[in-house]
């Protein structure tokens, strides 16, 4: 499949594993994810010859811990972690690892090679595969009129700056969202997203339910006009080091583009030779 710009796995992954205990903080969780600057961390097992138990993100620190009340300084890891956790081999396609993340609604996968966890491999990480492909079904959309408007989400979910950091994680939670838009004086002023959660609000021991969104969100918007190219949206959110972007028509917000958007129409084009292979 790499005629389609896939490649394998083992070339895009991370070899470096950040691993915590199974007895973690969910707080703890929060502050070495802010530390290291990364999205997931592996959950070790008590016992010394096996190998990682589980998987924790971002989205299972807000969605199962912080939406959901618990108390950061006493609640571990293994509450609210994955497992059994989602492999990928290695010499699988980057179209594979597509398919698997859009099928399990992920944004990582743990590479194994030989029955051993060797690598981890993020939404990211297929964004950069596609859209530094010189051909391949990114290129494809490419050819799209205004290929942003067909990739974005157009239904806008929004919350008060005045809301509580918990009420933004209740509702990214209901709706499975990963970001809210941000509404001052009726305007819109900015975006919260779990990421701003952790490594803000987490990993910073804010009163969850006295904390204002204002105090974690990202300010002003970033945006992009809906007729630049998927290329250009990629090279936005990596250079801002964001995986949201507002979509702009004529100055004004018609959608929200997320990174794992940028790959969710690939993997639809290739669901069906990915069902005749499994």
């Amino acid at each position: 499949m790499t005629e389609y710009g896939g490649g394998a796995v083992q070339d895009f992954m991370h070899r470096y594993l950040e691993v915590v205990p199974r007895n973690s903080t969910i707080v703890a969780a929060a502050e070495r994810m802010s530390v290291r600057r990364i999205g997931c961390l592996l959950v070790e097992s008590d016992d010394p010859t096996r190998g990682p138990i589980g998987i924790v993100t971002e989205a299972d620190l807000v969605r199962k811990g912080l939406a959901e009340g618990l108390d950061p300084m006493a609640t571990k890891v293994d509450h609210v972690m994955v497992s059994p956790i989602l492999t990928i081999a290695g010499e699988r396609t980057m179209l594979d690892a597509s398919q698997l993340m859009e099928t399990h609604h992920v944004r990582h996968l743990c590479v194994e090679e030989a029955g051993e966890i060797v690598g981890i491999m993020s939404v990211r990480d297929l964004v950069r595969s596609f859209v530094d492909a010189e051909s391949g079904p990114v290129c494809d959309l490419d050819k799209v009129y205004r290929p942003l408007s067909v990739l974005m989400a157009t239904t806008i979910a929004t919350i008060q700056s005045d809301a509580c950091l918990r009420a933004s994680a209740e509702l990214m939670r209901d709706r499975r969202m990963g970001s809210l838009l941000t509404i001052e004086a009726g305007e819109i002023v900015g975006i919260v997203t779990e990421r701003d959660l952790v490594w803000k609000g987490l990993a910073g021991s804010r009163d969850l339910g006295g904390t204002h969104v204002s105090a974690v969100m990202s300010s002003p918007l970033l945006g992009i006009d809906v007729n630049r190219t998927i290329r250009d949206a990629s090279k936005a959110m990596a250079e801002q080091s964001v995986r949201h972007l507002a979509v702009t028509e004529n100055g004004k917000i018609v959608g929200v583009l997320s990174v794992r958007d940028l790959v969710k129409m690939v993997s639809i084009r290739d669901r069906p030779r990915f069902l005749g292979k499994t």
